[in-house]
Parts: C-alpha cells; sequence; structure tokens
C-alpha cells in the first residue's frame, strides 16, 4: 500500500515489524510471487533498471534464482523432503547454466563447504530430515547464493533456530554478503539482529513504511511512535556488528 524504498548495491536494507504488517508480501511481491488471492495491481518494482512488473512470466524465472536469491524461513517446509539436498541445488546450475550432471555436482559440493557444511560430498546424498535444522538452513543459503545473484532476500532466515545457530547463520551471512558483494533485504520482527547487520532500516506498520533511516539513526534518534514502541517493546539493544566468524560447525 503505497511502498516506497530502495536498495544499493552491496548494502544490506532491514524491513522490521510485527507479523502481520506486510513484509513478507512486501519481499515477495518484488519476485511476483504473491499468493492468490493477492495480486499486485499498480506500481513500479525495478531491479537493475528493468521494469519487473513489465516482465513475462518466463522472464521472471530467469530473474528469480539468476539474479534474486531467496531464503525462506522454514527450511522444513522449503526443501523437498523426498530430494537429496545436493541434488536440489544441482538443479538451480542445471536450469541456469546448463552444467551437466558432473559439473552440477562438482559446484554444488563446493558451495556446501562455502556455506561451513563439513563433510559436503556426503551432506549431497543427505535428505532433509537427516540433517538439523541449523544445516538444512545453510543449504537454503547454499540455494539462494548458488548463481551469485545481485539481490539476496532473507525472510526470517534465523526465527525457527535457537539463540547460538541464529548468530552462527547471521555472521554466515553477512560474510557472504561481504565476500559476494551482495544485496540483502533482510525481512525480521528481530530488532536486536538488525541493529547488528543492517546498514538501514525501514519500519512497516499495517502495511504501511512509517520510518526509514540509517540503522544507527533509527535505534537512537527513532521519529515514528510505532518505531518508539517496538524499541521501548524489547530488552536494552547495544548497536554494533556481528562477528563476523561464522567458522563453527552446525
Amino acid at each position: 500500500d503505497d511502498i516506497h524504498f530502495s536498495l544499493n548495491s552491496g548494502e544490506t536494507l532491514a524491513l522490521v515489524g510485527e507479523s502481520g504488517s506486510g513484509k513478507s508480501i512486501t519481499a515477495l511481491s518484488i519476485l511476483r510471487l504473491v499468493p492468490a488471492p493477492g495480486k499486485i495491481i499498480s506500481g513500479e518494482i525495478y531491479f537493475n533498471d528493468q521494469h519487473l512488473l513489465n516482465l513475462s512470466e518466463k522472464q521472471m524465472r530467469n530473474i528469480r534464482g539468476r539474479h534474486i536469491g531467496l531464503i525462506l524461513q522454514d527450511s522444513g517446509s522449503a526443501l523437498n523432503p523426498v530430494m537429496k539436498v545436493g541434488e536440489q541445488i544441482a538443479e538451480i546450475y542445471r536450469h541456469h547454466f546448463k552444467f551437466d550432471r558432473k559439473k552440477a555436482f562438482s559446484a554444488t559440493v563446493d558451495l556446501l563447504a562455502k556455506v561451513k557444511l563439513s563433510n559436503a560430498e556426503s551432506l549431497y546424498h543427505a535428505y532433509p530430515h537427516q540433517l538439523s535444522g541449523g544445516m538444512r538452513q545453510r543449504v537454503l543459503i547454499a540455494g539462494a547464493i548458488a548463481c551469485k545473484p545481485a539481490l539476496v532476500i532473507a525472510d526470517e532466515p534465523t526465527s525457527a533456530l535457537d539463540a547460538s545457530l541464529q548468530s552462527e547463520i547471521l555472521a554466515l551471512l553477512n560474510d557472504l554478503k561481504r565476500e559476494m558483494d551482495l544485496s540483502l533485504l533482510l525481512i525480521s520482527h528481530d530488532l536486536a539482529m538488525v541493529s547488528q547487520i543492517a546498514d538501514r532500516v525501514a519500519v512497516m506498520q499495517n502495511g504501511k513504511i512509517v520510518e526509514q533511516n540509517t540503522t544507527e539513526k533509527l535505534f537512537t534518534e527513532p521519529e515514528h511512535m510505532y518505531t518508539k514502541k517496538l524499541l521501548n517493546a524489547i530488552p536494552k539493544i547495544e548497536f554494533g556488528a556481528v562477528n563476523s566468524s561464522a567458522d563453527k560447525q552446525l
């Protein structure tokens, strides 16, 4: 509903607000994946000077995954339960880059290692139920960055994990963003987490963005009453950078 925001190259923008505020629908609308009966009836969505609403569905399928990656909250439902996790990533390489099976396998094993999963070759052949929640989330991250997209949308990527795993996944995302020069659109209700990783924050309430600012400015000098209430509702937050060491294995 009259939502305006932009995201620069290499920047992390956090979209925050309580459940039902419209964060996830806003993110899905960028990829034109709004579930029925919802639909986009007006507006403009530009990505690298392309108006996404003017593209055909075939053109959008090339954008999804190839140029814009998506990390969903629930790895249990996002991964196909009857398909090996490695095959689910290799399928991305075969679809977008036309890799043969051998090349796709090699690229997938390298990618699983890149997201700090040990025994990557063995994990290629594992099914989702054989992995821990943290490991499944790393597989989702691997799938999102497989094609080296310019933008990754992370929809509550740590909400289903316990606190210790949350910090490790957050550090991994931060490391990958810097290493690959990604832009990151982070959807979250966790303001403490947002304070550690985001460059800018946009606050949503009832389907509208009510305040946008740099992270430091928003946390130290909030202007909108809703933002102030969100900040007052949580324990004291120390503004700062997340520990970038994501080497601890889940």
